[in-house]
């Protein structure tokens, strides 16, 4: 019976893994897949079996044995995590590790069901809390951009969204132009996060760093 997957893959434990996979299911021959900017490396396997692999940086046009060294290592990361209950925001090195990070909790009302002018004070009251909480979030991430600007490794190459889309993109609008290169970055988004908390940080930074891999067991 085949099966398609997909498992996240720190980049440190990806060789120990094709290795794994290459003895379950033989000899593996390598190409390129999918359309730029979203080219793969494709594991095509002996039995019928392939892996379909994605990290930070695109497969090498000259690059015919299967990815170069370093083509899974992830990029110093600015993640930006929101949602209404509370929000994180952390510079991470190309090594996982934080160099600087802030978590918070600010409180924005779900939405109401009640009508009339009830429900119209509530929501400007709603979408008052949510504009403070955007505006808190974009200010911390300026203050770590600055911050981390002298730490060595730290400036990102790519940029890790999650939580609640409107308002993460919200955040990135409220960014001065002088972090404008921001918006610019690669970027992976983590919608099925919840509220931000320490632990869910470190969970971000995990899926962020890791080489996706889409497996096809034949």
């Amino acid at each position: 019976m085949t099966s398609t997957h997909l498992v996240d893959v720190a980049p440190e434990r990806l060789a120990g893994w094709v290795d794994r996979f290459t003895a379950s299911h033989g000899p593996l021959s390598w190409s390129v897949v999918g359309d730029d900017p979203d080219d793969a490396w494709q594991a095509q396997a002996q039995d019928g079996s392939w892996a379909r692999m994605r990290s930070w940086r695109t497969p090498g046009v000259d690059d015919t044995e299967g990815p170069a060294p370093g083509w899974e290592q992830s990029p110093a990361l600015l993640v930006v995590l929101v949602r209404r209950g509370g929000y994180a925001v952390a510079l991470v090195c190309p090594d996982g590790s934080l160099v600087r990070h802030k978590v918070g909790t600010r409180h924005v009302q779900s939405r109401t069901a009640a009508g009339g002018w009830s429900q119209q004070r509530f929501a400007r009251r709603r979408a008052n809390q949510a504009d403070v909480l955007v505006e808190a979030v974009a200010g911390h991430t300026v203050r770590l951009l600055g911050e981390g600007s002298t730490d060595r490794g730290s400036v990102p190459g790519g940029l890790v969204l999650g939580g609640d889309r409107g308002l993460a993109e919200a955040v990135l609008e409220e960014l001065p132009a002088s972090t404008g290169a921001v918006t610019g970055l690669p970027r992976r988004t983590l919608w099925d996060l919840p509220d931000p908390r320490r632990a869910v940080l470190d969970d971000a930074v995990r899926r962020g760093r890791a080489v996706r891999v889409q497996v096809h067991n034949a």
